[in-house]
């Protein structure tokens, strides 16, 4: 069965073809990175209108490299929840066309649950029930996933997600946009222990994320209690690796801390990863040694598909045709 998916959540536009829920035949992601470095962050009126303007040729592209025509697809799949509003209708109008012009089914695809099904296009072994961190820019939401397609969630932000905090952090030091990549290299030549940073655990047992007071705390020690200029002594390349190794760490904590203990409490057979920050080495190690140590394997998928794309989404939504969870052409965009 071919499915083509199309993603449209945010600041990528991605088509593309897989088979049978596994196989992936094609994946365009077109990146707005470019686009939005000046700001610092996604601009929603940016983003939209560049989805506008490349959704059909990113479709096109995708079928060229699958060496498919459109007539061969059997349904398509669109992510319609959540997301930047304007960004979603533009993908759900095109999935929408299509099935109307092609009469083919069309199936509506949550976000974070495609950012999960990453992992099964990688690992065939996966065991459920399972606790699930989705991490990315706009979202830390931990979920219990007992199949590919069931997930409750368990905790979730309250404020900044932990992506959020990486461009915004790296905004601070100078580092630039994405942050979330950049740190990461950067953090490389600190040390991680040279500034303590605050960590938000909220209260006793609670599974929700609280990043904006790090984000606070790194901007005052970096740029003194006004948060206005920096401090009378420049800062030199090792004292911002310094920082950034410092300010990972303390997200990588929390995240590692309240993953293990949702696995506990929850008595779950695997722990699975997903959203761009899944990306971070230094959150796949912490995870990796904590796995051994708790003897509870823990799946990542690929870097490539840890960032938004419609791989994860064409693959999601031919497990849920399977169970017959279709939906109508009356679907809406959900923020």
């Amino acid at each position: 069965m071919l499915i083509l998916g199309i993603e449209t959540s945010c600041d990528e536009t991605s088509a593309a073809v897989v088979k049978d829920g596994r196989e992936i035949l094609s994946s365009i992601i077109l990146s707005q990175d470019a686009l939005h470095r000046d700001f610092g962050g996604v601009v929603p009126e940016i983003a939209c209108r560049a989805h506008l303007e490349s959704i059909i040729g990113v479709i096109n592209a995708a079928l060229t490299d699958a060496k498919v025509q459109l007539t061969e697809i059997d349904a398509i799949a669109v992510v319609n929840t959540p997301g930047l509003i304007g960004a979603l209708l533009i993908g759900v109008t095109a999935a929408k066309t299509l099935c109307m012009v092609l009469d083919i089914p069309l199936l509506a695809i949550n976000h974070l649950h495609a950012h999960i099904y990453a992992n099964n296009l990688e690992h065939e072994d996966i065991q459920y029930p399972a606790v699930s961190l989705v991490v990315s820019g706009g979202h830390t939401t931990l979920f219990l996933s007992e199949s590919e397609t069931k997930h409750t969630p368990l905790g979730w932000t309250i404020d900044d997600a932990a992506g959020e905090a990486f461009d915004k952090v790296s905004k601070i030091l100078g580092l630039g946009y994405p942050g979330g990549p950049v740190i990461d290299r950067v953090a490389k030549g600190g040390n991680q222990c040279a500034v303590t940073f605050p960590r938000a655990y909220l209260e006793r047992d609670s599974l929700d994320f609280s990043f904006s007071g790090l984000k606070t705390a790194v901007l005052y020690h970096y740029r003194g209690q006004d948060a206005k200029t920096s401090k009378s002594k420049t800062p030199s390349d090792q004292d911002i690796a310094d920082v950034a190794a410092s300010f990972q760490e303390a997200v990588v904590d929390v995240l590692v801390d309240k993953t293990v203990m949702a696995s506990r409490i929850y008595n779950v057979r695997g722990i699975l990863m997903g959203g761009g920050v899944a990306a971070n080495s230094r959150l796949r190690q912490r995870l990796k040694d904590k796995s051994q140590e708790i003897s509870i394997p823990v799946c990542f998928p690929l870097p490539r598909l840890c960032t938004d794309n419609a791989a994860m989404v064409a693959g999601l939504a031919y497990k849920k045709y399977l169970e017959g969870d279709i939906s109508g052409l009356d679907i809406e965009a959900i923020p």
